[in-house]
């Protein structure tokens, strides 16, 4: 039996498919490489070029592979496009989880963990965040994903699915071995916008708003490792299919790191000045996020490995170093 990763081919779902490889476990891969990379997929995972949206191919491949269960990070992602265009998230996040979910339910796979975020609370009543603190989405991306852990339960009371819905924070770091990173183009999150500034690849980091209440006014992240991700992503799945029930869990490291000081411990691991210029707030940007992760280490037994940002930095400043234009060399 095989496990079907969509979005594989992304920045995430690639480190998962490394892990589920180097696991022993049979992987299929669906991915539109809209924005993933053929490059970042692992050789013994079978590969199909569709897209979630497209059902007549989603059947093909339920129907031609023996799916035992799904792991979903075919979605967008990025808080500011989600703002500016809304209905491409909601055409690509909850439709997109509609077709799939439809397809599932019609040919019996039952079990799905998907990967949700940090974004459904909005702004955090307290810190560090625990699952079943309020969620009130302040941007369009994290209304799309708190609709699709909804979406989830809803077809679960119908259809008897499964599902495990991951929150995490801010994925970051690069696979140990070198072999595949971060790439997003363009890119939009923190530390390799950074670590592109460190190689000469980009002029300066822009860092927005410094007015937040926070230690030094800049906002404040729970940065994880994508290989630690991965990881809590196999056993949610392996939860599952020993009988788990349905369930939330927040993925992080429970410490929060502000801009600036992420800035300057990427100029140490570096050694690179990196030029840090102040712009003006995003909208859609909550002051603080931080997980608590207890309910994931004690359910599923998830040990996260490379909990410390200098390491998680140096993983990461190692990819970008001998990728300095991602998988295009």
């Amino acid at each position: 039996m095989a496990i079907l990763v969509l979005g594989g081919a992304g920045y995430i779902g690639s480190h998962t498919v490394y892990e589920l490889v180097d696991a022993g476990r049979d992987v299929v891969v669906v991915d539109n490489l809209l924005t993933g990379f053929r490059q970042a997929v692992h050789p013994k995972a079978r590969f199909y070029q569709t897209d979630i949206r497209d059902r007549a191919a989603l059947d093909k491949v339920f129907q031609t592979e023996s799916i035992e269960g799904v792991i979903h990070f075919a979605a967008s992602s990025q808080v500011g496009e989600s703002m500016s265009d809304p209905l491409k998230y909601y055409d690509n996040n909850l439709y997109g989880t509609t077709v799939l979910l439809q397809s599932m339910v019609a040919n019996g796979v039952k079990h799905i963990v998907f990967s949700s975020t940090a974004a459904t609370y909005g702004e955090p009543e307290r810190v560090p965040i625990l699952e079943d603190d309020p969620t009130h989405p302040t941007n369009c991306y994290g209304e799309t994903k708190l609709a699709m852990e909804h979406m989830m339960r809803w077809v679960s009371g119908a259809h008897d699915l499964h599902y495990v819905a991951l929150r995490y924070f801010n994925a970051c770091g690069a696979h140990p071995s070198g072999q595949i990173g971060e790439a997003h183009d363009p890119e939009t999150h923190l530390i390799p916008i950074i670590l592109q500034a460190a190689a000469g690849t980009r002029e300066a980091v822009s860092i927005f708003g410094d007015d937040y209440p926070t230690r030094d006014g800049t906002c404040v992240r729970d940065y994880i490792h994508v290989t630690d991700l991965a990881q809590a992503h196999i056993l949610a799945l392996d939860y599952l299919l020993r009988g788990g029930e349905n369930n939330v869990f927040n993925l992080g490291n429970g410490v929060g790191f502000t801009v600036k000081e992420v800035v300057e411990a990427a100029r140490t691991i570096t050694g690179q000045p990196i030029t840090a210029n102040l712009s003006p707030r995003r909208s859609g940007d909550p002051a603080q996020l931080v997980a608590s992760s207890e309910k994931a280490k004690t359910v599923l037994g998830w040990k996260p490995q490379y909990a410390d940002l200098n390491v998680i930095l140096s993983t990461a400043w190692a990819w970008h170093k001998n990728h300095p234009n991602g998988f295009e060399g």
